[in-house]
């Protein structure tokens, strides 16, 4: 063996004796017996196993220890804290104190400054000293995404409403921005757009228990679609919407069908109100002639009068097909076209279609039916056509229905109409053989 050989044996050894005097400690590679390892051991055969670190100075590091004259060195030493592993105070030679928390994160140690002891408080100290050490626990997991400030739902309406406005028909916005004027503005316009909770939106729902309900059903979908914009707009979490699930109120369907004697009483005060009002007297007939909706009579354009047919680009549900009987069509035959006005029923001045709502509410007390609404033509529509044996299939195109089941609705009118036939037949039936009924 030369001699450099020996020289690096002997640092090896030197260097594996320190190694194992203060860091390791040599125990059998394969321990089958118990008790203290023999001197004639080999060193081949055993491992080496880290000790236990020295106990470095351990305190609760708390205000009252840090406002402590503790001693100082010529160079700066560390005290750990006994509850918080990682937290810990340094004390510089020049007397200052500075709290910091040592980490390991992806695999290096840092050491981070949190403050000095007069200028920030322990329990300050402690909670931002946890935060870091969860987050370099979590490291790598899977996060929630964060949103950053957003504007209240007030700047928020205001700055894109109209863009979310666009997808929707002019009443329907127009009906919309009312919702938000009227009933969520007050509740919602000062809370922040990714602040808006499931607990608000149920509070407002409270709220609005009583005679408010029904606005509450009319106004929830407004706020659904303000949020679900929102998302889309990376202002909330996708799928954080409060408002879904949320139950509407139950309301009690208003259906009001015409008697025979009741259309026998607006057709005597139709006649009467002929030459006063002959604009509001046709759009009445109309509706009750074809079951049509009140927006779709009021707004008809002569463009799209083609009979035997009203050919409507845009309804409730979409283009629709509103066919005309022989006495919608003398209605509309008897009517004078204005020159250069796209309207069927103008108003005074000939530039928008003319509104029949209040001259209703007038008429309808003057027939002595202060309940019946103008839609409710609709409805009486639909009744006069099941009485006539009219399918529900049939009854629901001439009211342009796209669903089959908003004509469902209609069904236990065809029922109570069958049940009213055999009650009838049974009676003739009693009779003829002579029974009472």
């Amino acid at each position: 063996m030369g001699k450099s050989a020996v020289e690096s044996a002997r640092l090896f050894n030197a260097a594996l004796g320190r190694l194992v005097a203060t860091d390791t400690y040599l125990v059998p590679a394969k321990d089958q017996h118990s008790g203290t390892l023999g001197g004639s051991s080999e060193m081949s055969h055993r491992h080496m196993v880290p000790m236990s670190r020295k106990a470095g100075r351990r305190a609760f590091l708390d205000g009252n220890y840090a406002r402590r004259k503790l001693p100082l060195k010529t160079s700066e030493y560390c005290i750990w804290d006994t509850e918080l592993p990682g937290f810990g105070m340094r004390v510089r030679p020049s007397g200052n104190y500075f709290w910091f928390v040592r980490l390991r994160h992806r695999g290096k140690h840092r050491r981070i400054t949190l403050g000095k002891t007069d200028d920030v408080d322990a329990v300050l100290a402690r909670a931002q000293a946890r935060r870091l050490l969860a987050e370099a626990a979590l490291d790598g997991l899977p996060k929630r995404v964060a949103i950053e400030s957003t504007p209240t739902m007030n700047d928020f309406v205001t700055t894109h409403f109209d863009d979310l406005a666009r997808v929707w028909k002019p009443s329907t916005a127009k009906r919309n921005a009312n919702a938000w004027r009227i009933d969520l503005a007050a509740h919602f316009g000062d809370i922040p757009v990714a602040d808006v909770s499931r607990a608000d939106v149920v509070r407002w729902r409270d709220a609005c228990a009583g005679e408010r309900e029904a606005r509450f059903n009319r106004a929830v979908p407004v706020l659904a679609s303000l949020l679900k914009y929102a998302e889309a707009l990376r202002m909330r979490r996708k799928g954080s919407n409060p408002c879904r699930g949320i139950p509407r109120y139950k309301r009690q369907a208003m259906e009001r069908y015409l008697s025979p004697s009741e259309y026998a009483r607006i057709g005597t005060e139709l006649r009467a109100c002929e030459n006063e009002a002959p604009k509001q007297v046709a759009i009445i007939r109309l509706l009750l002639y074809t079951g049509a909706r009140r927006s779709e009579i009021e707004k008809l354009r002569w463009e799209w009068v083609k009979p035997p047919r009203l050919v409507l680009p845009d309804s409730k549900t979409g283009p629709k097909i509103i066919w005309l009987n022989s006495q919608a069509l003398s209605v509309l035959g008897n009517i004078e076209r204005q020159d250069r006005c796209p309207f069927v029923f103008p108003d005074h001045a000939g530039t928008k279609p003319i509104n029949v709502g209040m001259w209703w509410t007038r008429f309808r007390r003057r027939c002595a039916l202060p309940d019946v609404r103008i839609h409710d033509l609709r409805h009486s529509f639909a009744s006069t056509a099941i009485m006539g044996d009219v399918p529900l299939a049939t009854i629901g195109k001439l009211l342009g229905h796209v669903l089959p089941e908003t004509s469902a609705k209609y069904a236990h009118l065809a029922d109570e109409f069958v049940a009213d036939a055999a009650q009838r037949v049974s009676g003739s039936l009693a009779s003829a053989i002579g029974l009472q009924t």
